[in-house]
């Protein structure tokens, strides 16, 4: 059976985004609104 979602991103790239948004969490109101700002950035969505 195959899944009905696919991973676009590699895991490097996974990586990242997590690391961005552990980075940057002081600098915005809450650890979604990180997330929101950086998925934005990078071209997928929270």
């Amino acid at each position: 059976m195959t899944s009905k979602t696919t991973n676009k991103f590699s895991p490097e790239v996974r990586a990242r985004a997590v690391r961005m948004v552990l980075d940057h969490e002081a600098e915005h109101p809450s650890r979604w609104a990180a997330i929101m700002s950086i998925s934005g950035k990078i071209g997928c969505t929270a």
